[in-house]
């Protein structure tokens, strides 16, 4: 009856295949968007708990031991990382108590 692209079942299909593809990109570039400001909101939080620990004395492990752990969140937060590091960075944040 149709034929090809002129059938109206194709010409609908054709349409939802690239409206999936835009909302795909779209959802991407939000959860980029997302994961940036969630990143810089640990940063910050991560700078404050730097500035506590500097207010401690010199000499205490404590604060040294915990400078060490600080940085290396930092050096973590800031590499590029998969999803299954990207979860164990999430663990490690969550027992640091920020």
């Amino acid at each position: 009856m149709f034929g090809g692209s002129l059938n109206p079942l194709n010409q609908v299909k054709d349409r939802n295949a690239i409206d999936t593809t835009k909302d795909t990109t779209a959802g991407t570039q939000a959860k980029d968007q997302w994961r940036q400001t969630v990143s810089e909101e640990k940063k910050a939080a991560v700078h404050e708990e730097m500035k506590r620990m500097n207010q401690l004395p010199s000499n205490s492990t404590y604060a040294t031991h915990r400078l060490r752990v600080l940085n290396k969140v930092l050096h973590l937060l800031s590499i590029q990382r998969t999803t299954s590091q990207d979860e164990e960075l999430e663990l490690l944040f969550a027992g640091l108590s920020l």
